[in-house]
């Protein structure tokens, strides 16, 4: 062994005596999965030397392993206290979304104010956090599709979608010229669409600057430019949630998913849209059961209106006999549900 080796045997040696400056090698080789072991000691507990960036035996202090990656933060984060700075060099976590990565740096002004000017006035330092237009109109958008989905109480997973689908619109150049904030709408439109939870366009449009047939121009737009497909809105999308902020018991829900499910199968409502089937369905139940709502509350929470209730209804009534499931329990009977 030379006397280098020698030497760092020793310092390793005297290191691995020092307490709170080592830690035991054993969590790093079970999450590395590399087995190092000292030639002279294979049952020992190696000891990682942080501050030098070696492994080392307890038994004869020799250095097993050197210039080892610490993988943990670098920093500190001071970022929950009071102070104005933070010290933490790390920066913000990196957005794919952005073009750069959101990989920028600011540089704090001077306390005093006069490090940062030179002689003559000027700026010693230009801020780089400073963003492009291309990022400034894709952080305006996500930010407005939060906006949207706080409002109707959606979940992040449908949020992180609808921003990837305004994104990959927004750089395609067959929509170029849109609204963006039309973009975001309807981003967040087929983004409830493809993660099974759909929102209807007046649902989308209430929470949106933008009206419901620029939403609708834009869907149309997005998914023929990324040639995507979104599957077919069914009356069961909506049902349970009509049905719960109604606060209808289960029974009726029940009654009102078959009575839907059937009046599709035998076509009874033609170029009805399913929201005017499910609507039609809810108020045709709820007359027969002891829970009655009205065609403006059920109108209320679908985002129908009064007379195209009506008009489902009335297709539906002279059939109801064949609607209802076989279990149900009428409170009211059929000859006696109001004709409108």
């Amino acid at each position: 062994m030379t006397s280098r080796s020698n030497t760092r045997v020793y310092a390793a040696r005297q290191t691995a005596l020092l307490p709170g400056s080592c830690e035991a090698y054993d969590r790093s080789r079970a999450t590395t999965g590399i087995q190092i072991r000292c030639p002279r000691h294979p049952q020992a507990n190696l000891i990682e030397d942080y501050s030098a960036g070696d492994i080392v035996c307890p038994e004869c202090g020799l250095v097993v392993g050197d210039r080892i990656i610490d993988v943990g933060s670098e920093w500190r984060t001071f970022s929950n206290e009071k102070a104005r700075s933070d010290p933490s060099r790390v920066g913000a976590s990196e957005n794919p979304l952005l073009n750069g990565s959101d990989l920028t740096t600011v540089i704090g002004k001077s306390p005093s104010g006069s490090a940062a000017y030179d002689v003559d006035g000027n700026a010693l330092y230009r801020n780089r956090s400073a963003m492009n237009g291309t990022d400034r109109s894709l952080v305006n958008a996500f930010q407005e599709i939060a906006t949207m989905a706080d409002r109707i109480n959606l979940p992040k997973t449908i949020v992180d979608r609808a921003k990837v689908l305004f994104k990959q619109g927004y750089e395609l150049k067959s929509l170029k010229g849109r609204s963006n904030d039309a973009l975001a709408s309807a981003s967040l439109y087929i983004a409830c669409r493809q993660e099974g939870v759909p929102r209807t366009f007046k649902e989308i449009c209430a929470v949106s600057k933008i009206s419901k047939k620029e939403i609708g121009r834009c869907f149309k737009a997005i998914l023929k430019a990324l040639e995507t497909n979104v599957e077919m809105i069914s009356t069961q999308d909506f049902m349970s949630r009509f049905c719960s902020n109604l606060n209808l018991p289960n029974y009726v829900q029940k009654a009102a998913s078959h009575i839907a499910h059937r009046a599709i199968e035998l076509d009874l409502a033609p170029g009805r849209s399913p929201v005017s089937v499910t609507a039609a369905a809810i108020y045709l139940a709820s007359q027969a059961s002891d829970t009655k709502k009205s065609q403006k509350e059920i109108g209320d929470v679908a985002g129908v209106a009064d007379v195209t209730i009506r008009q489902s209804y009335r297709l539906l009534l002279p059939r109801s006999k064949d609607l209802f499931p076989a279990d149900f329990v009428f409170k009211t009977p059929i000859d006696q549900l109001p004709s409108a």
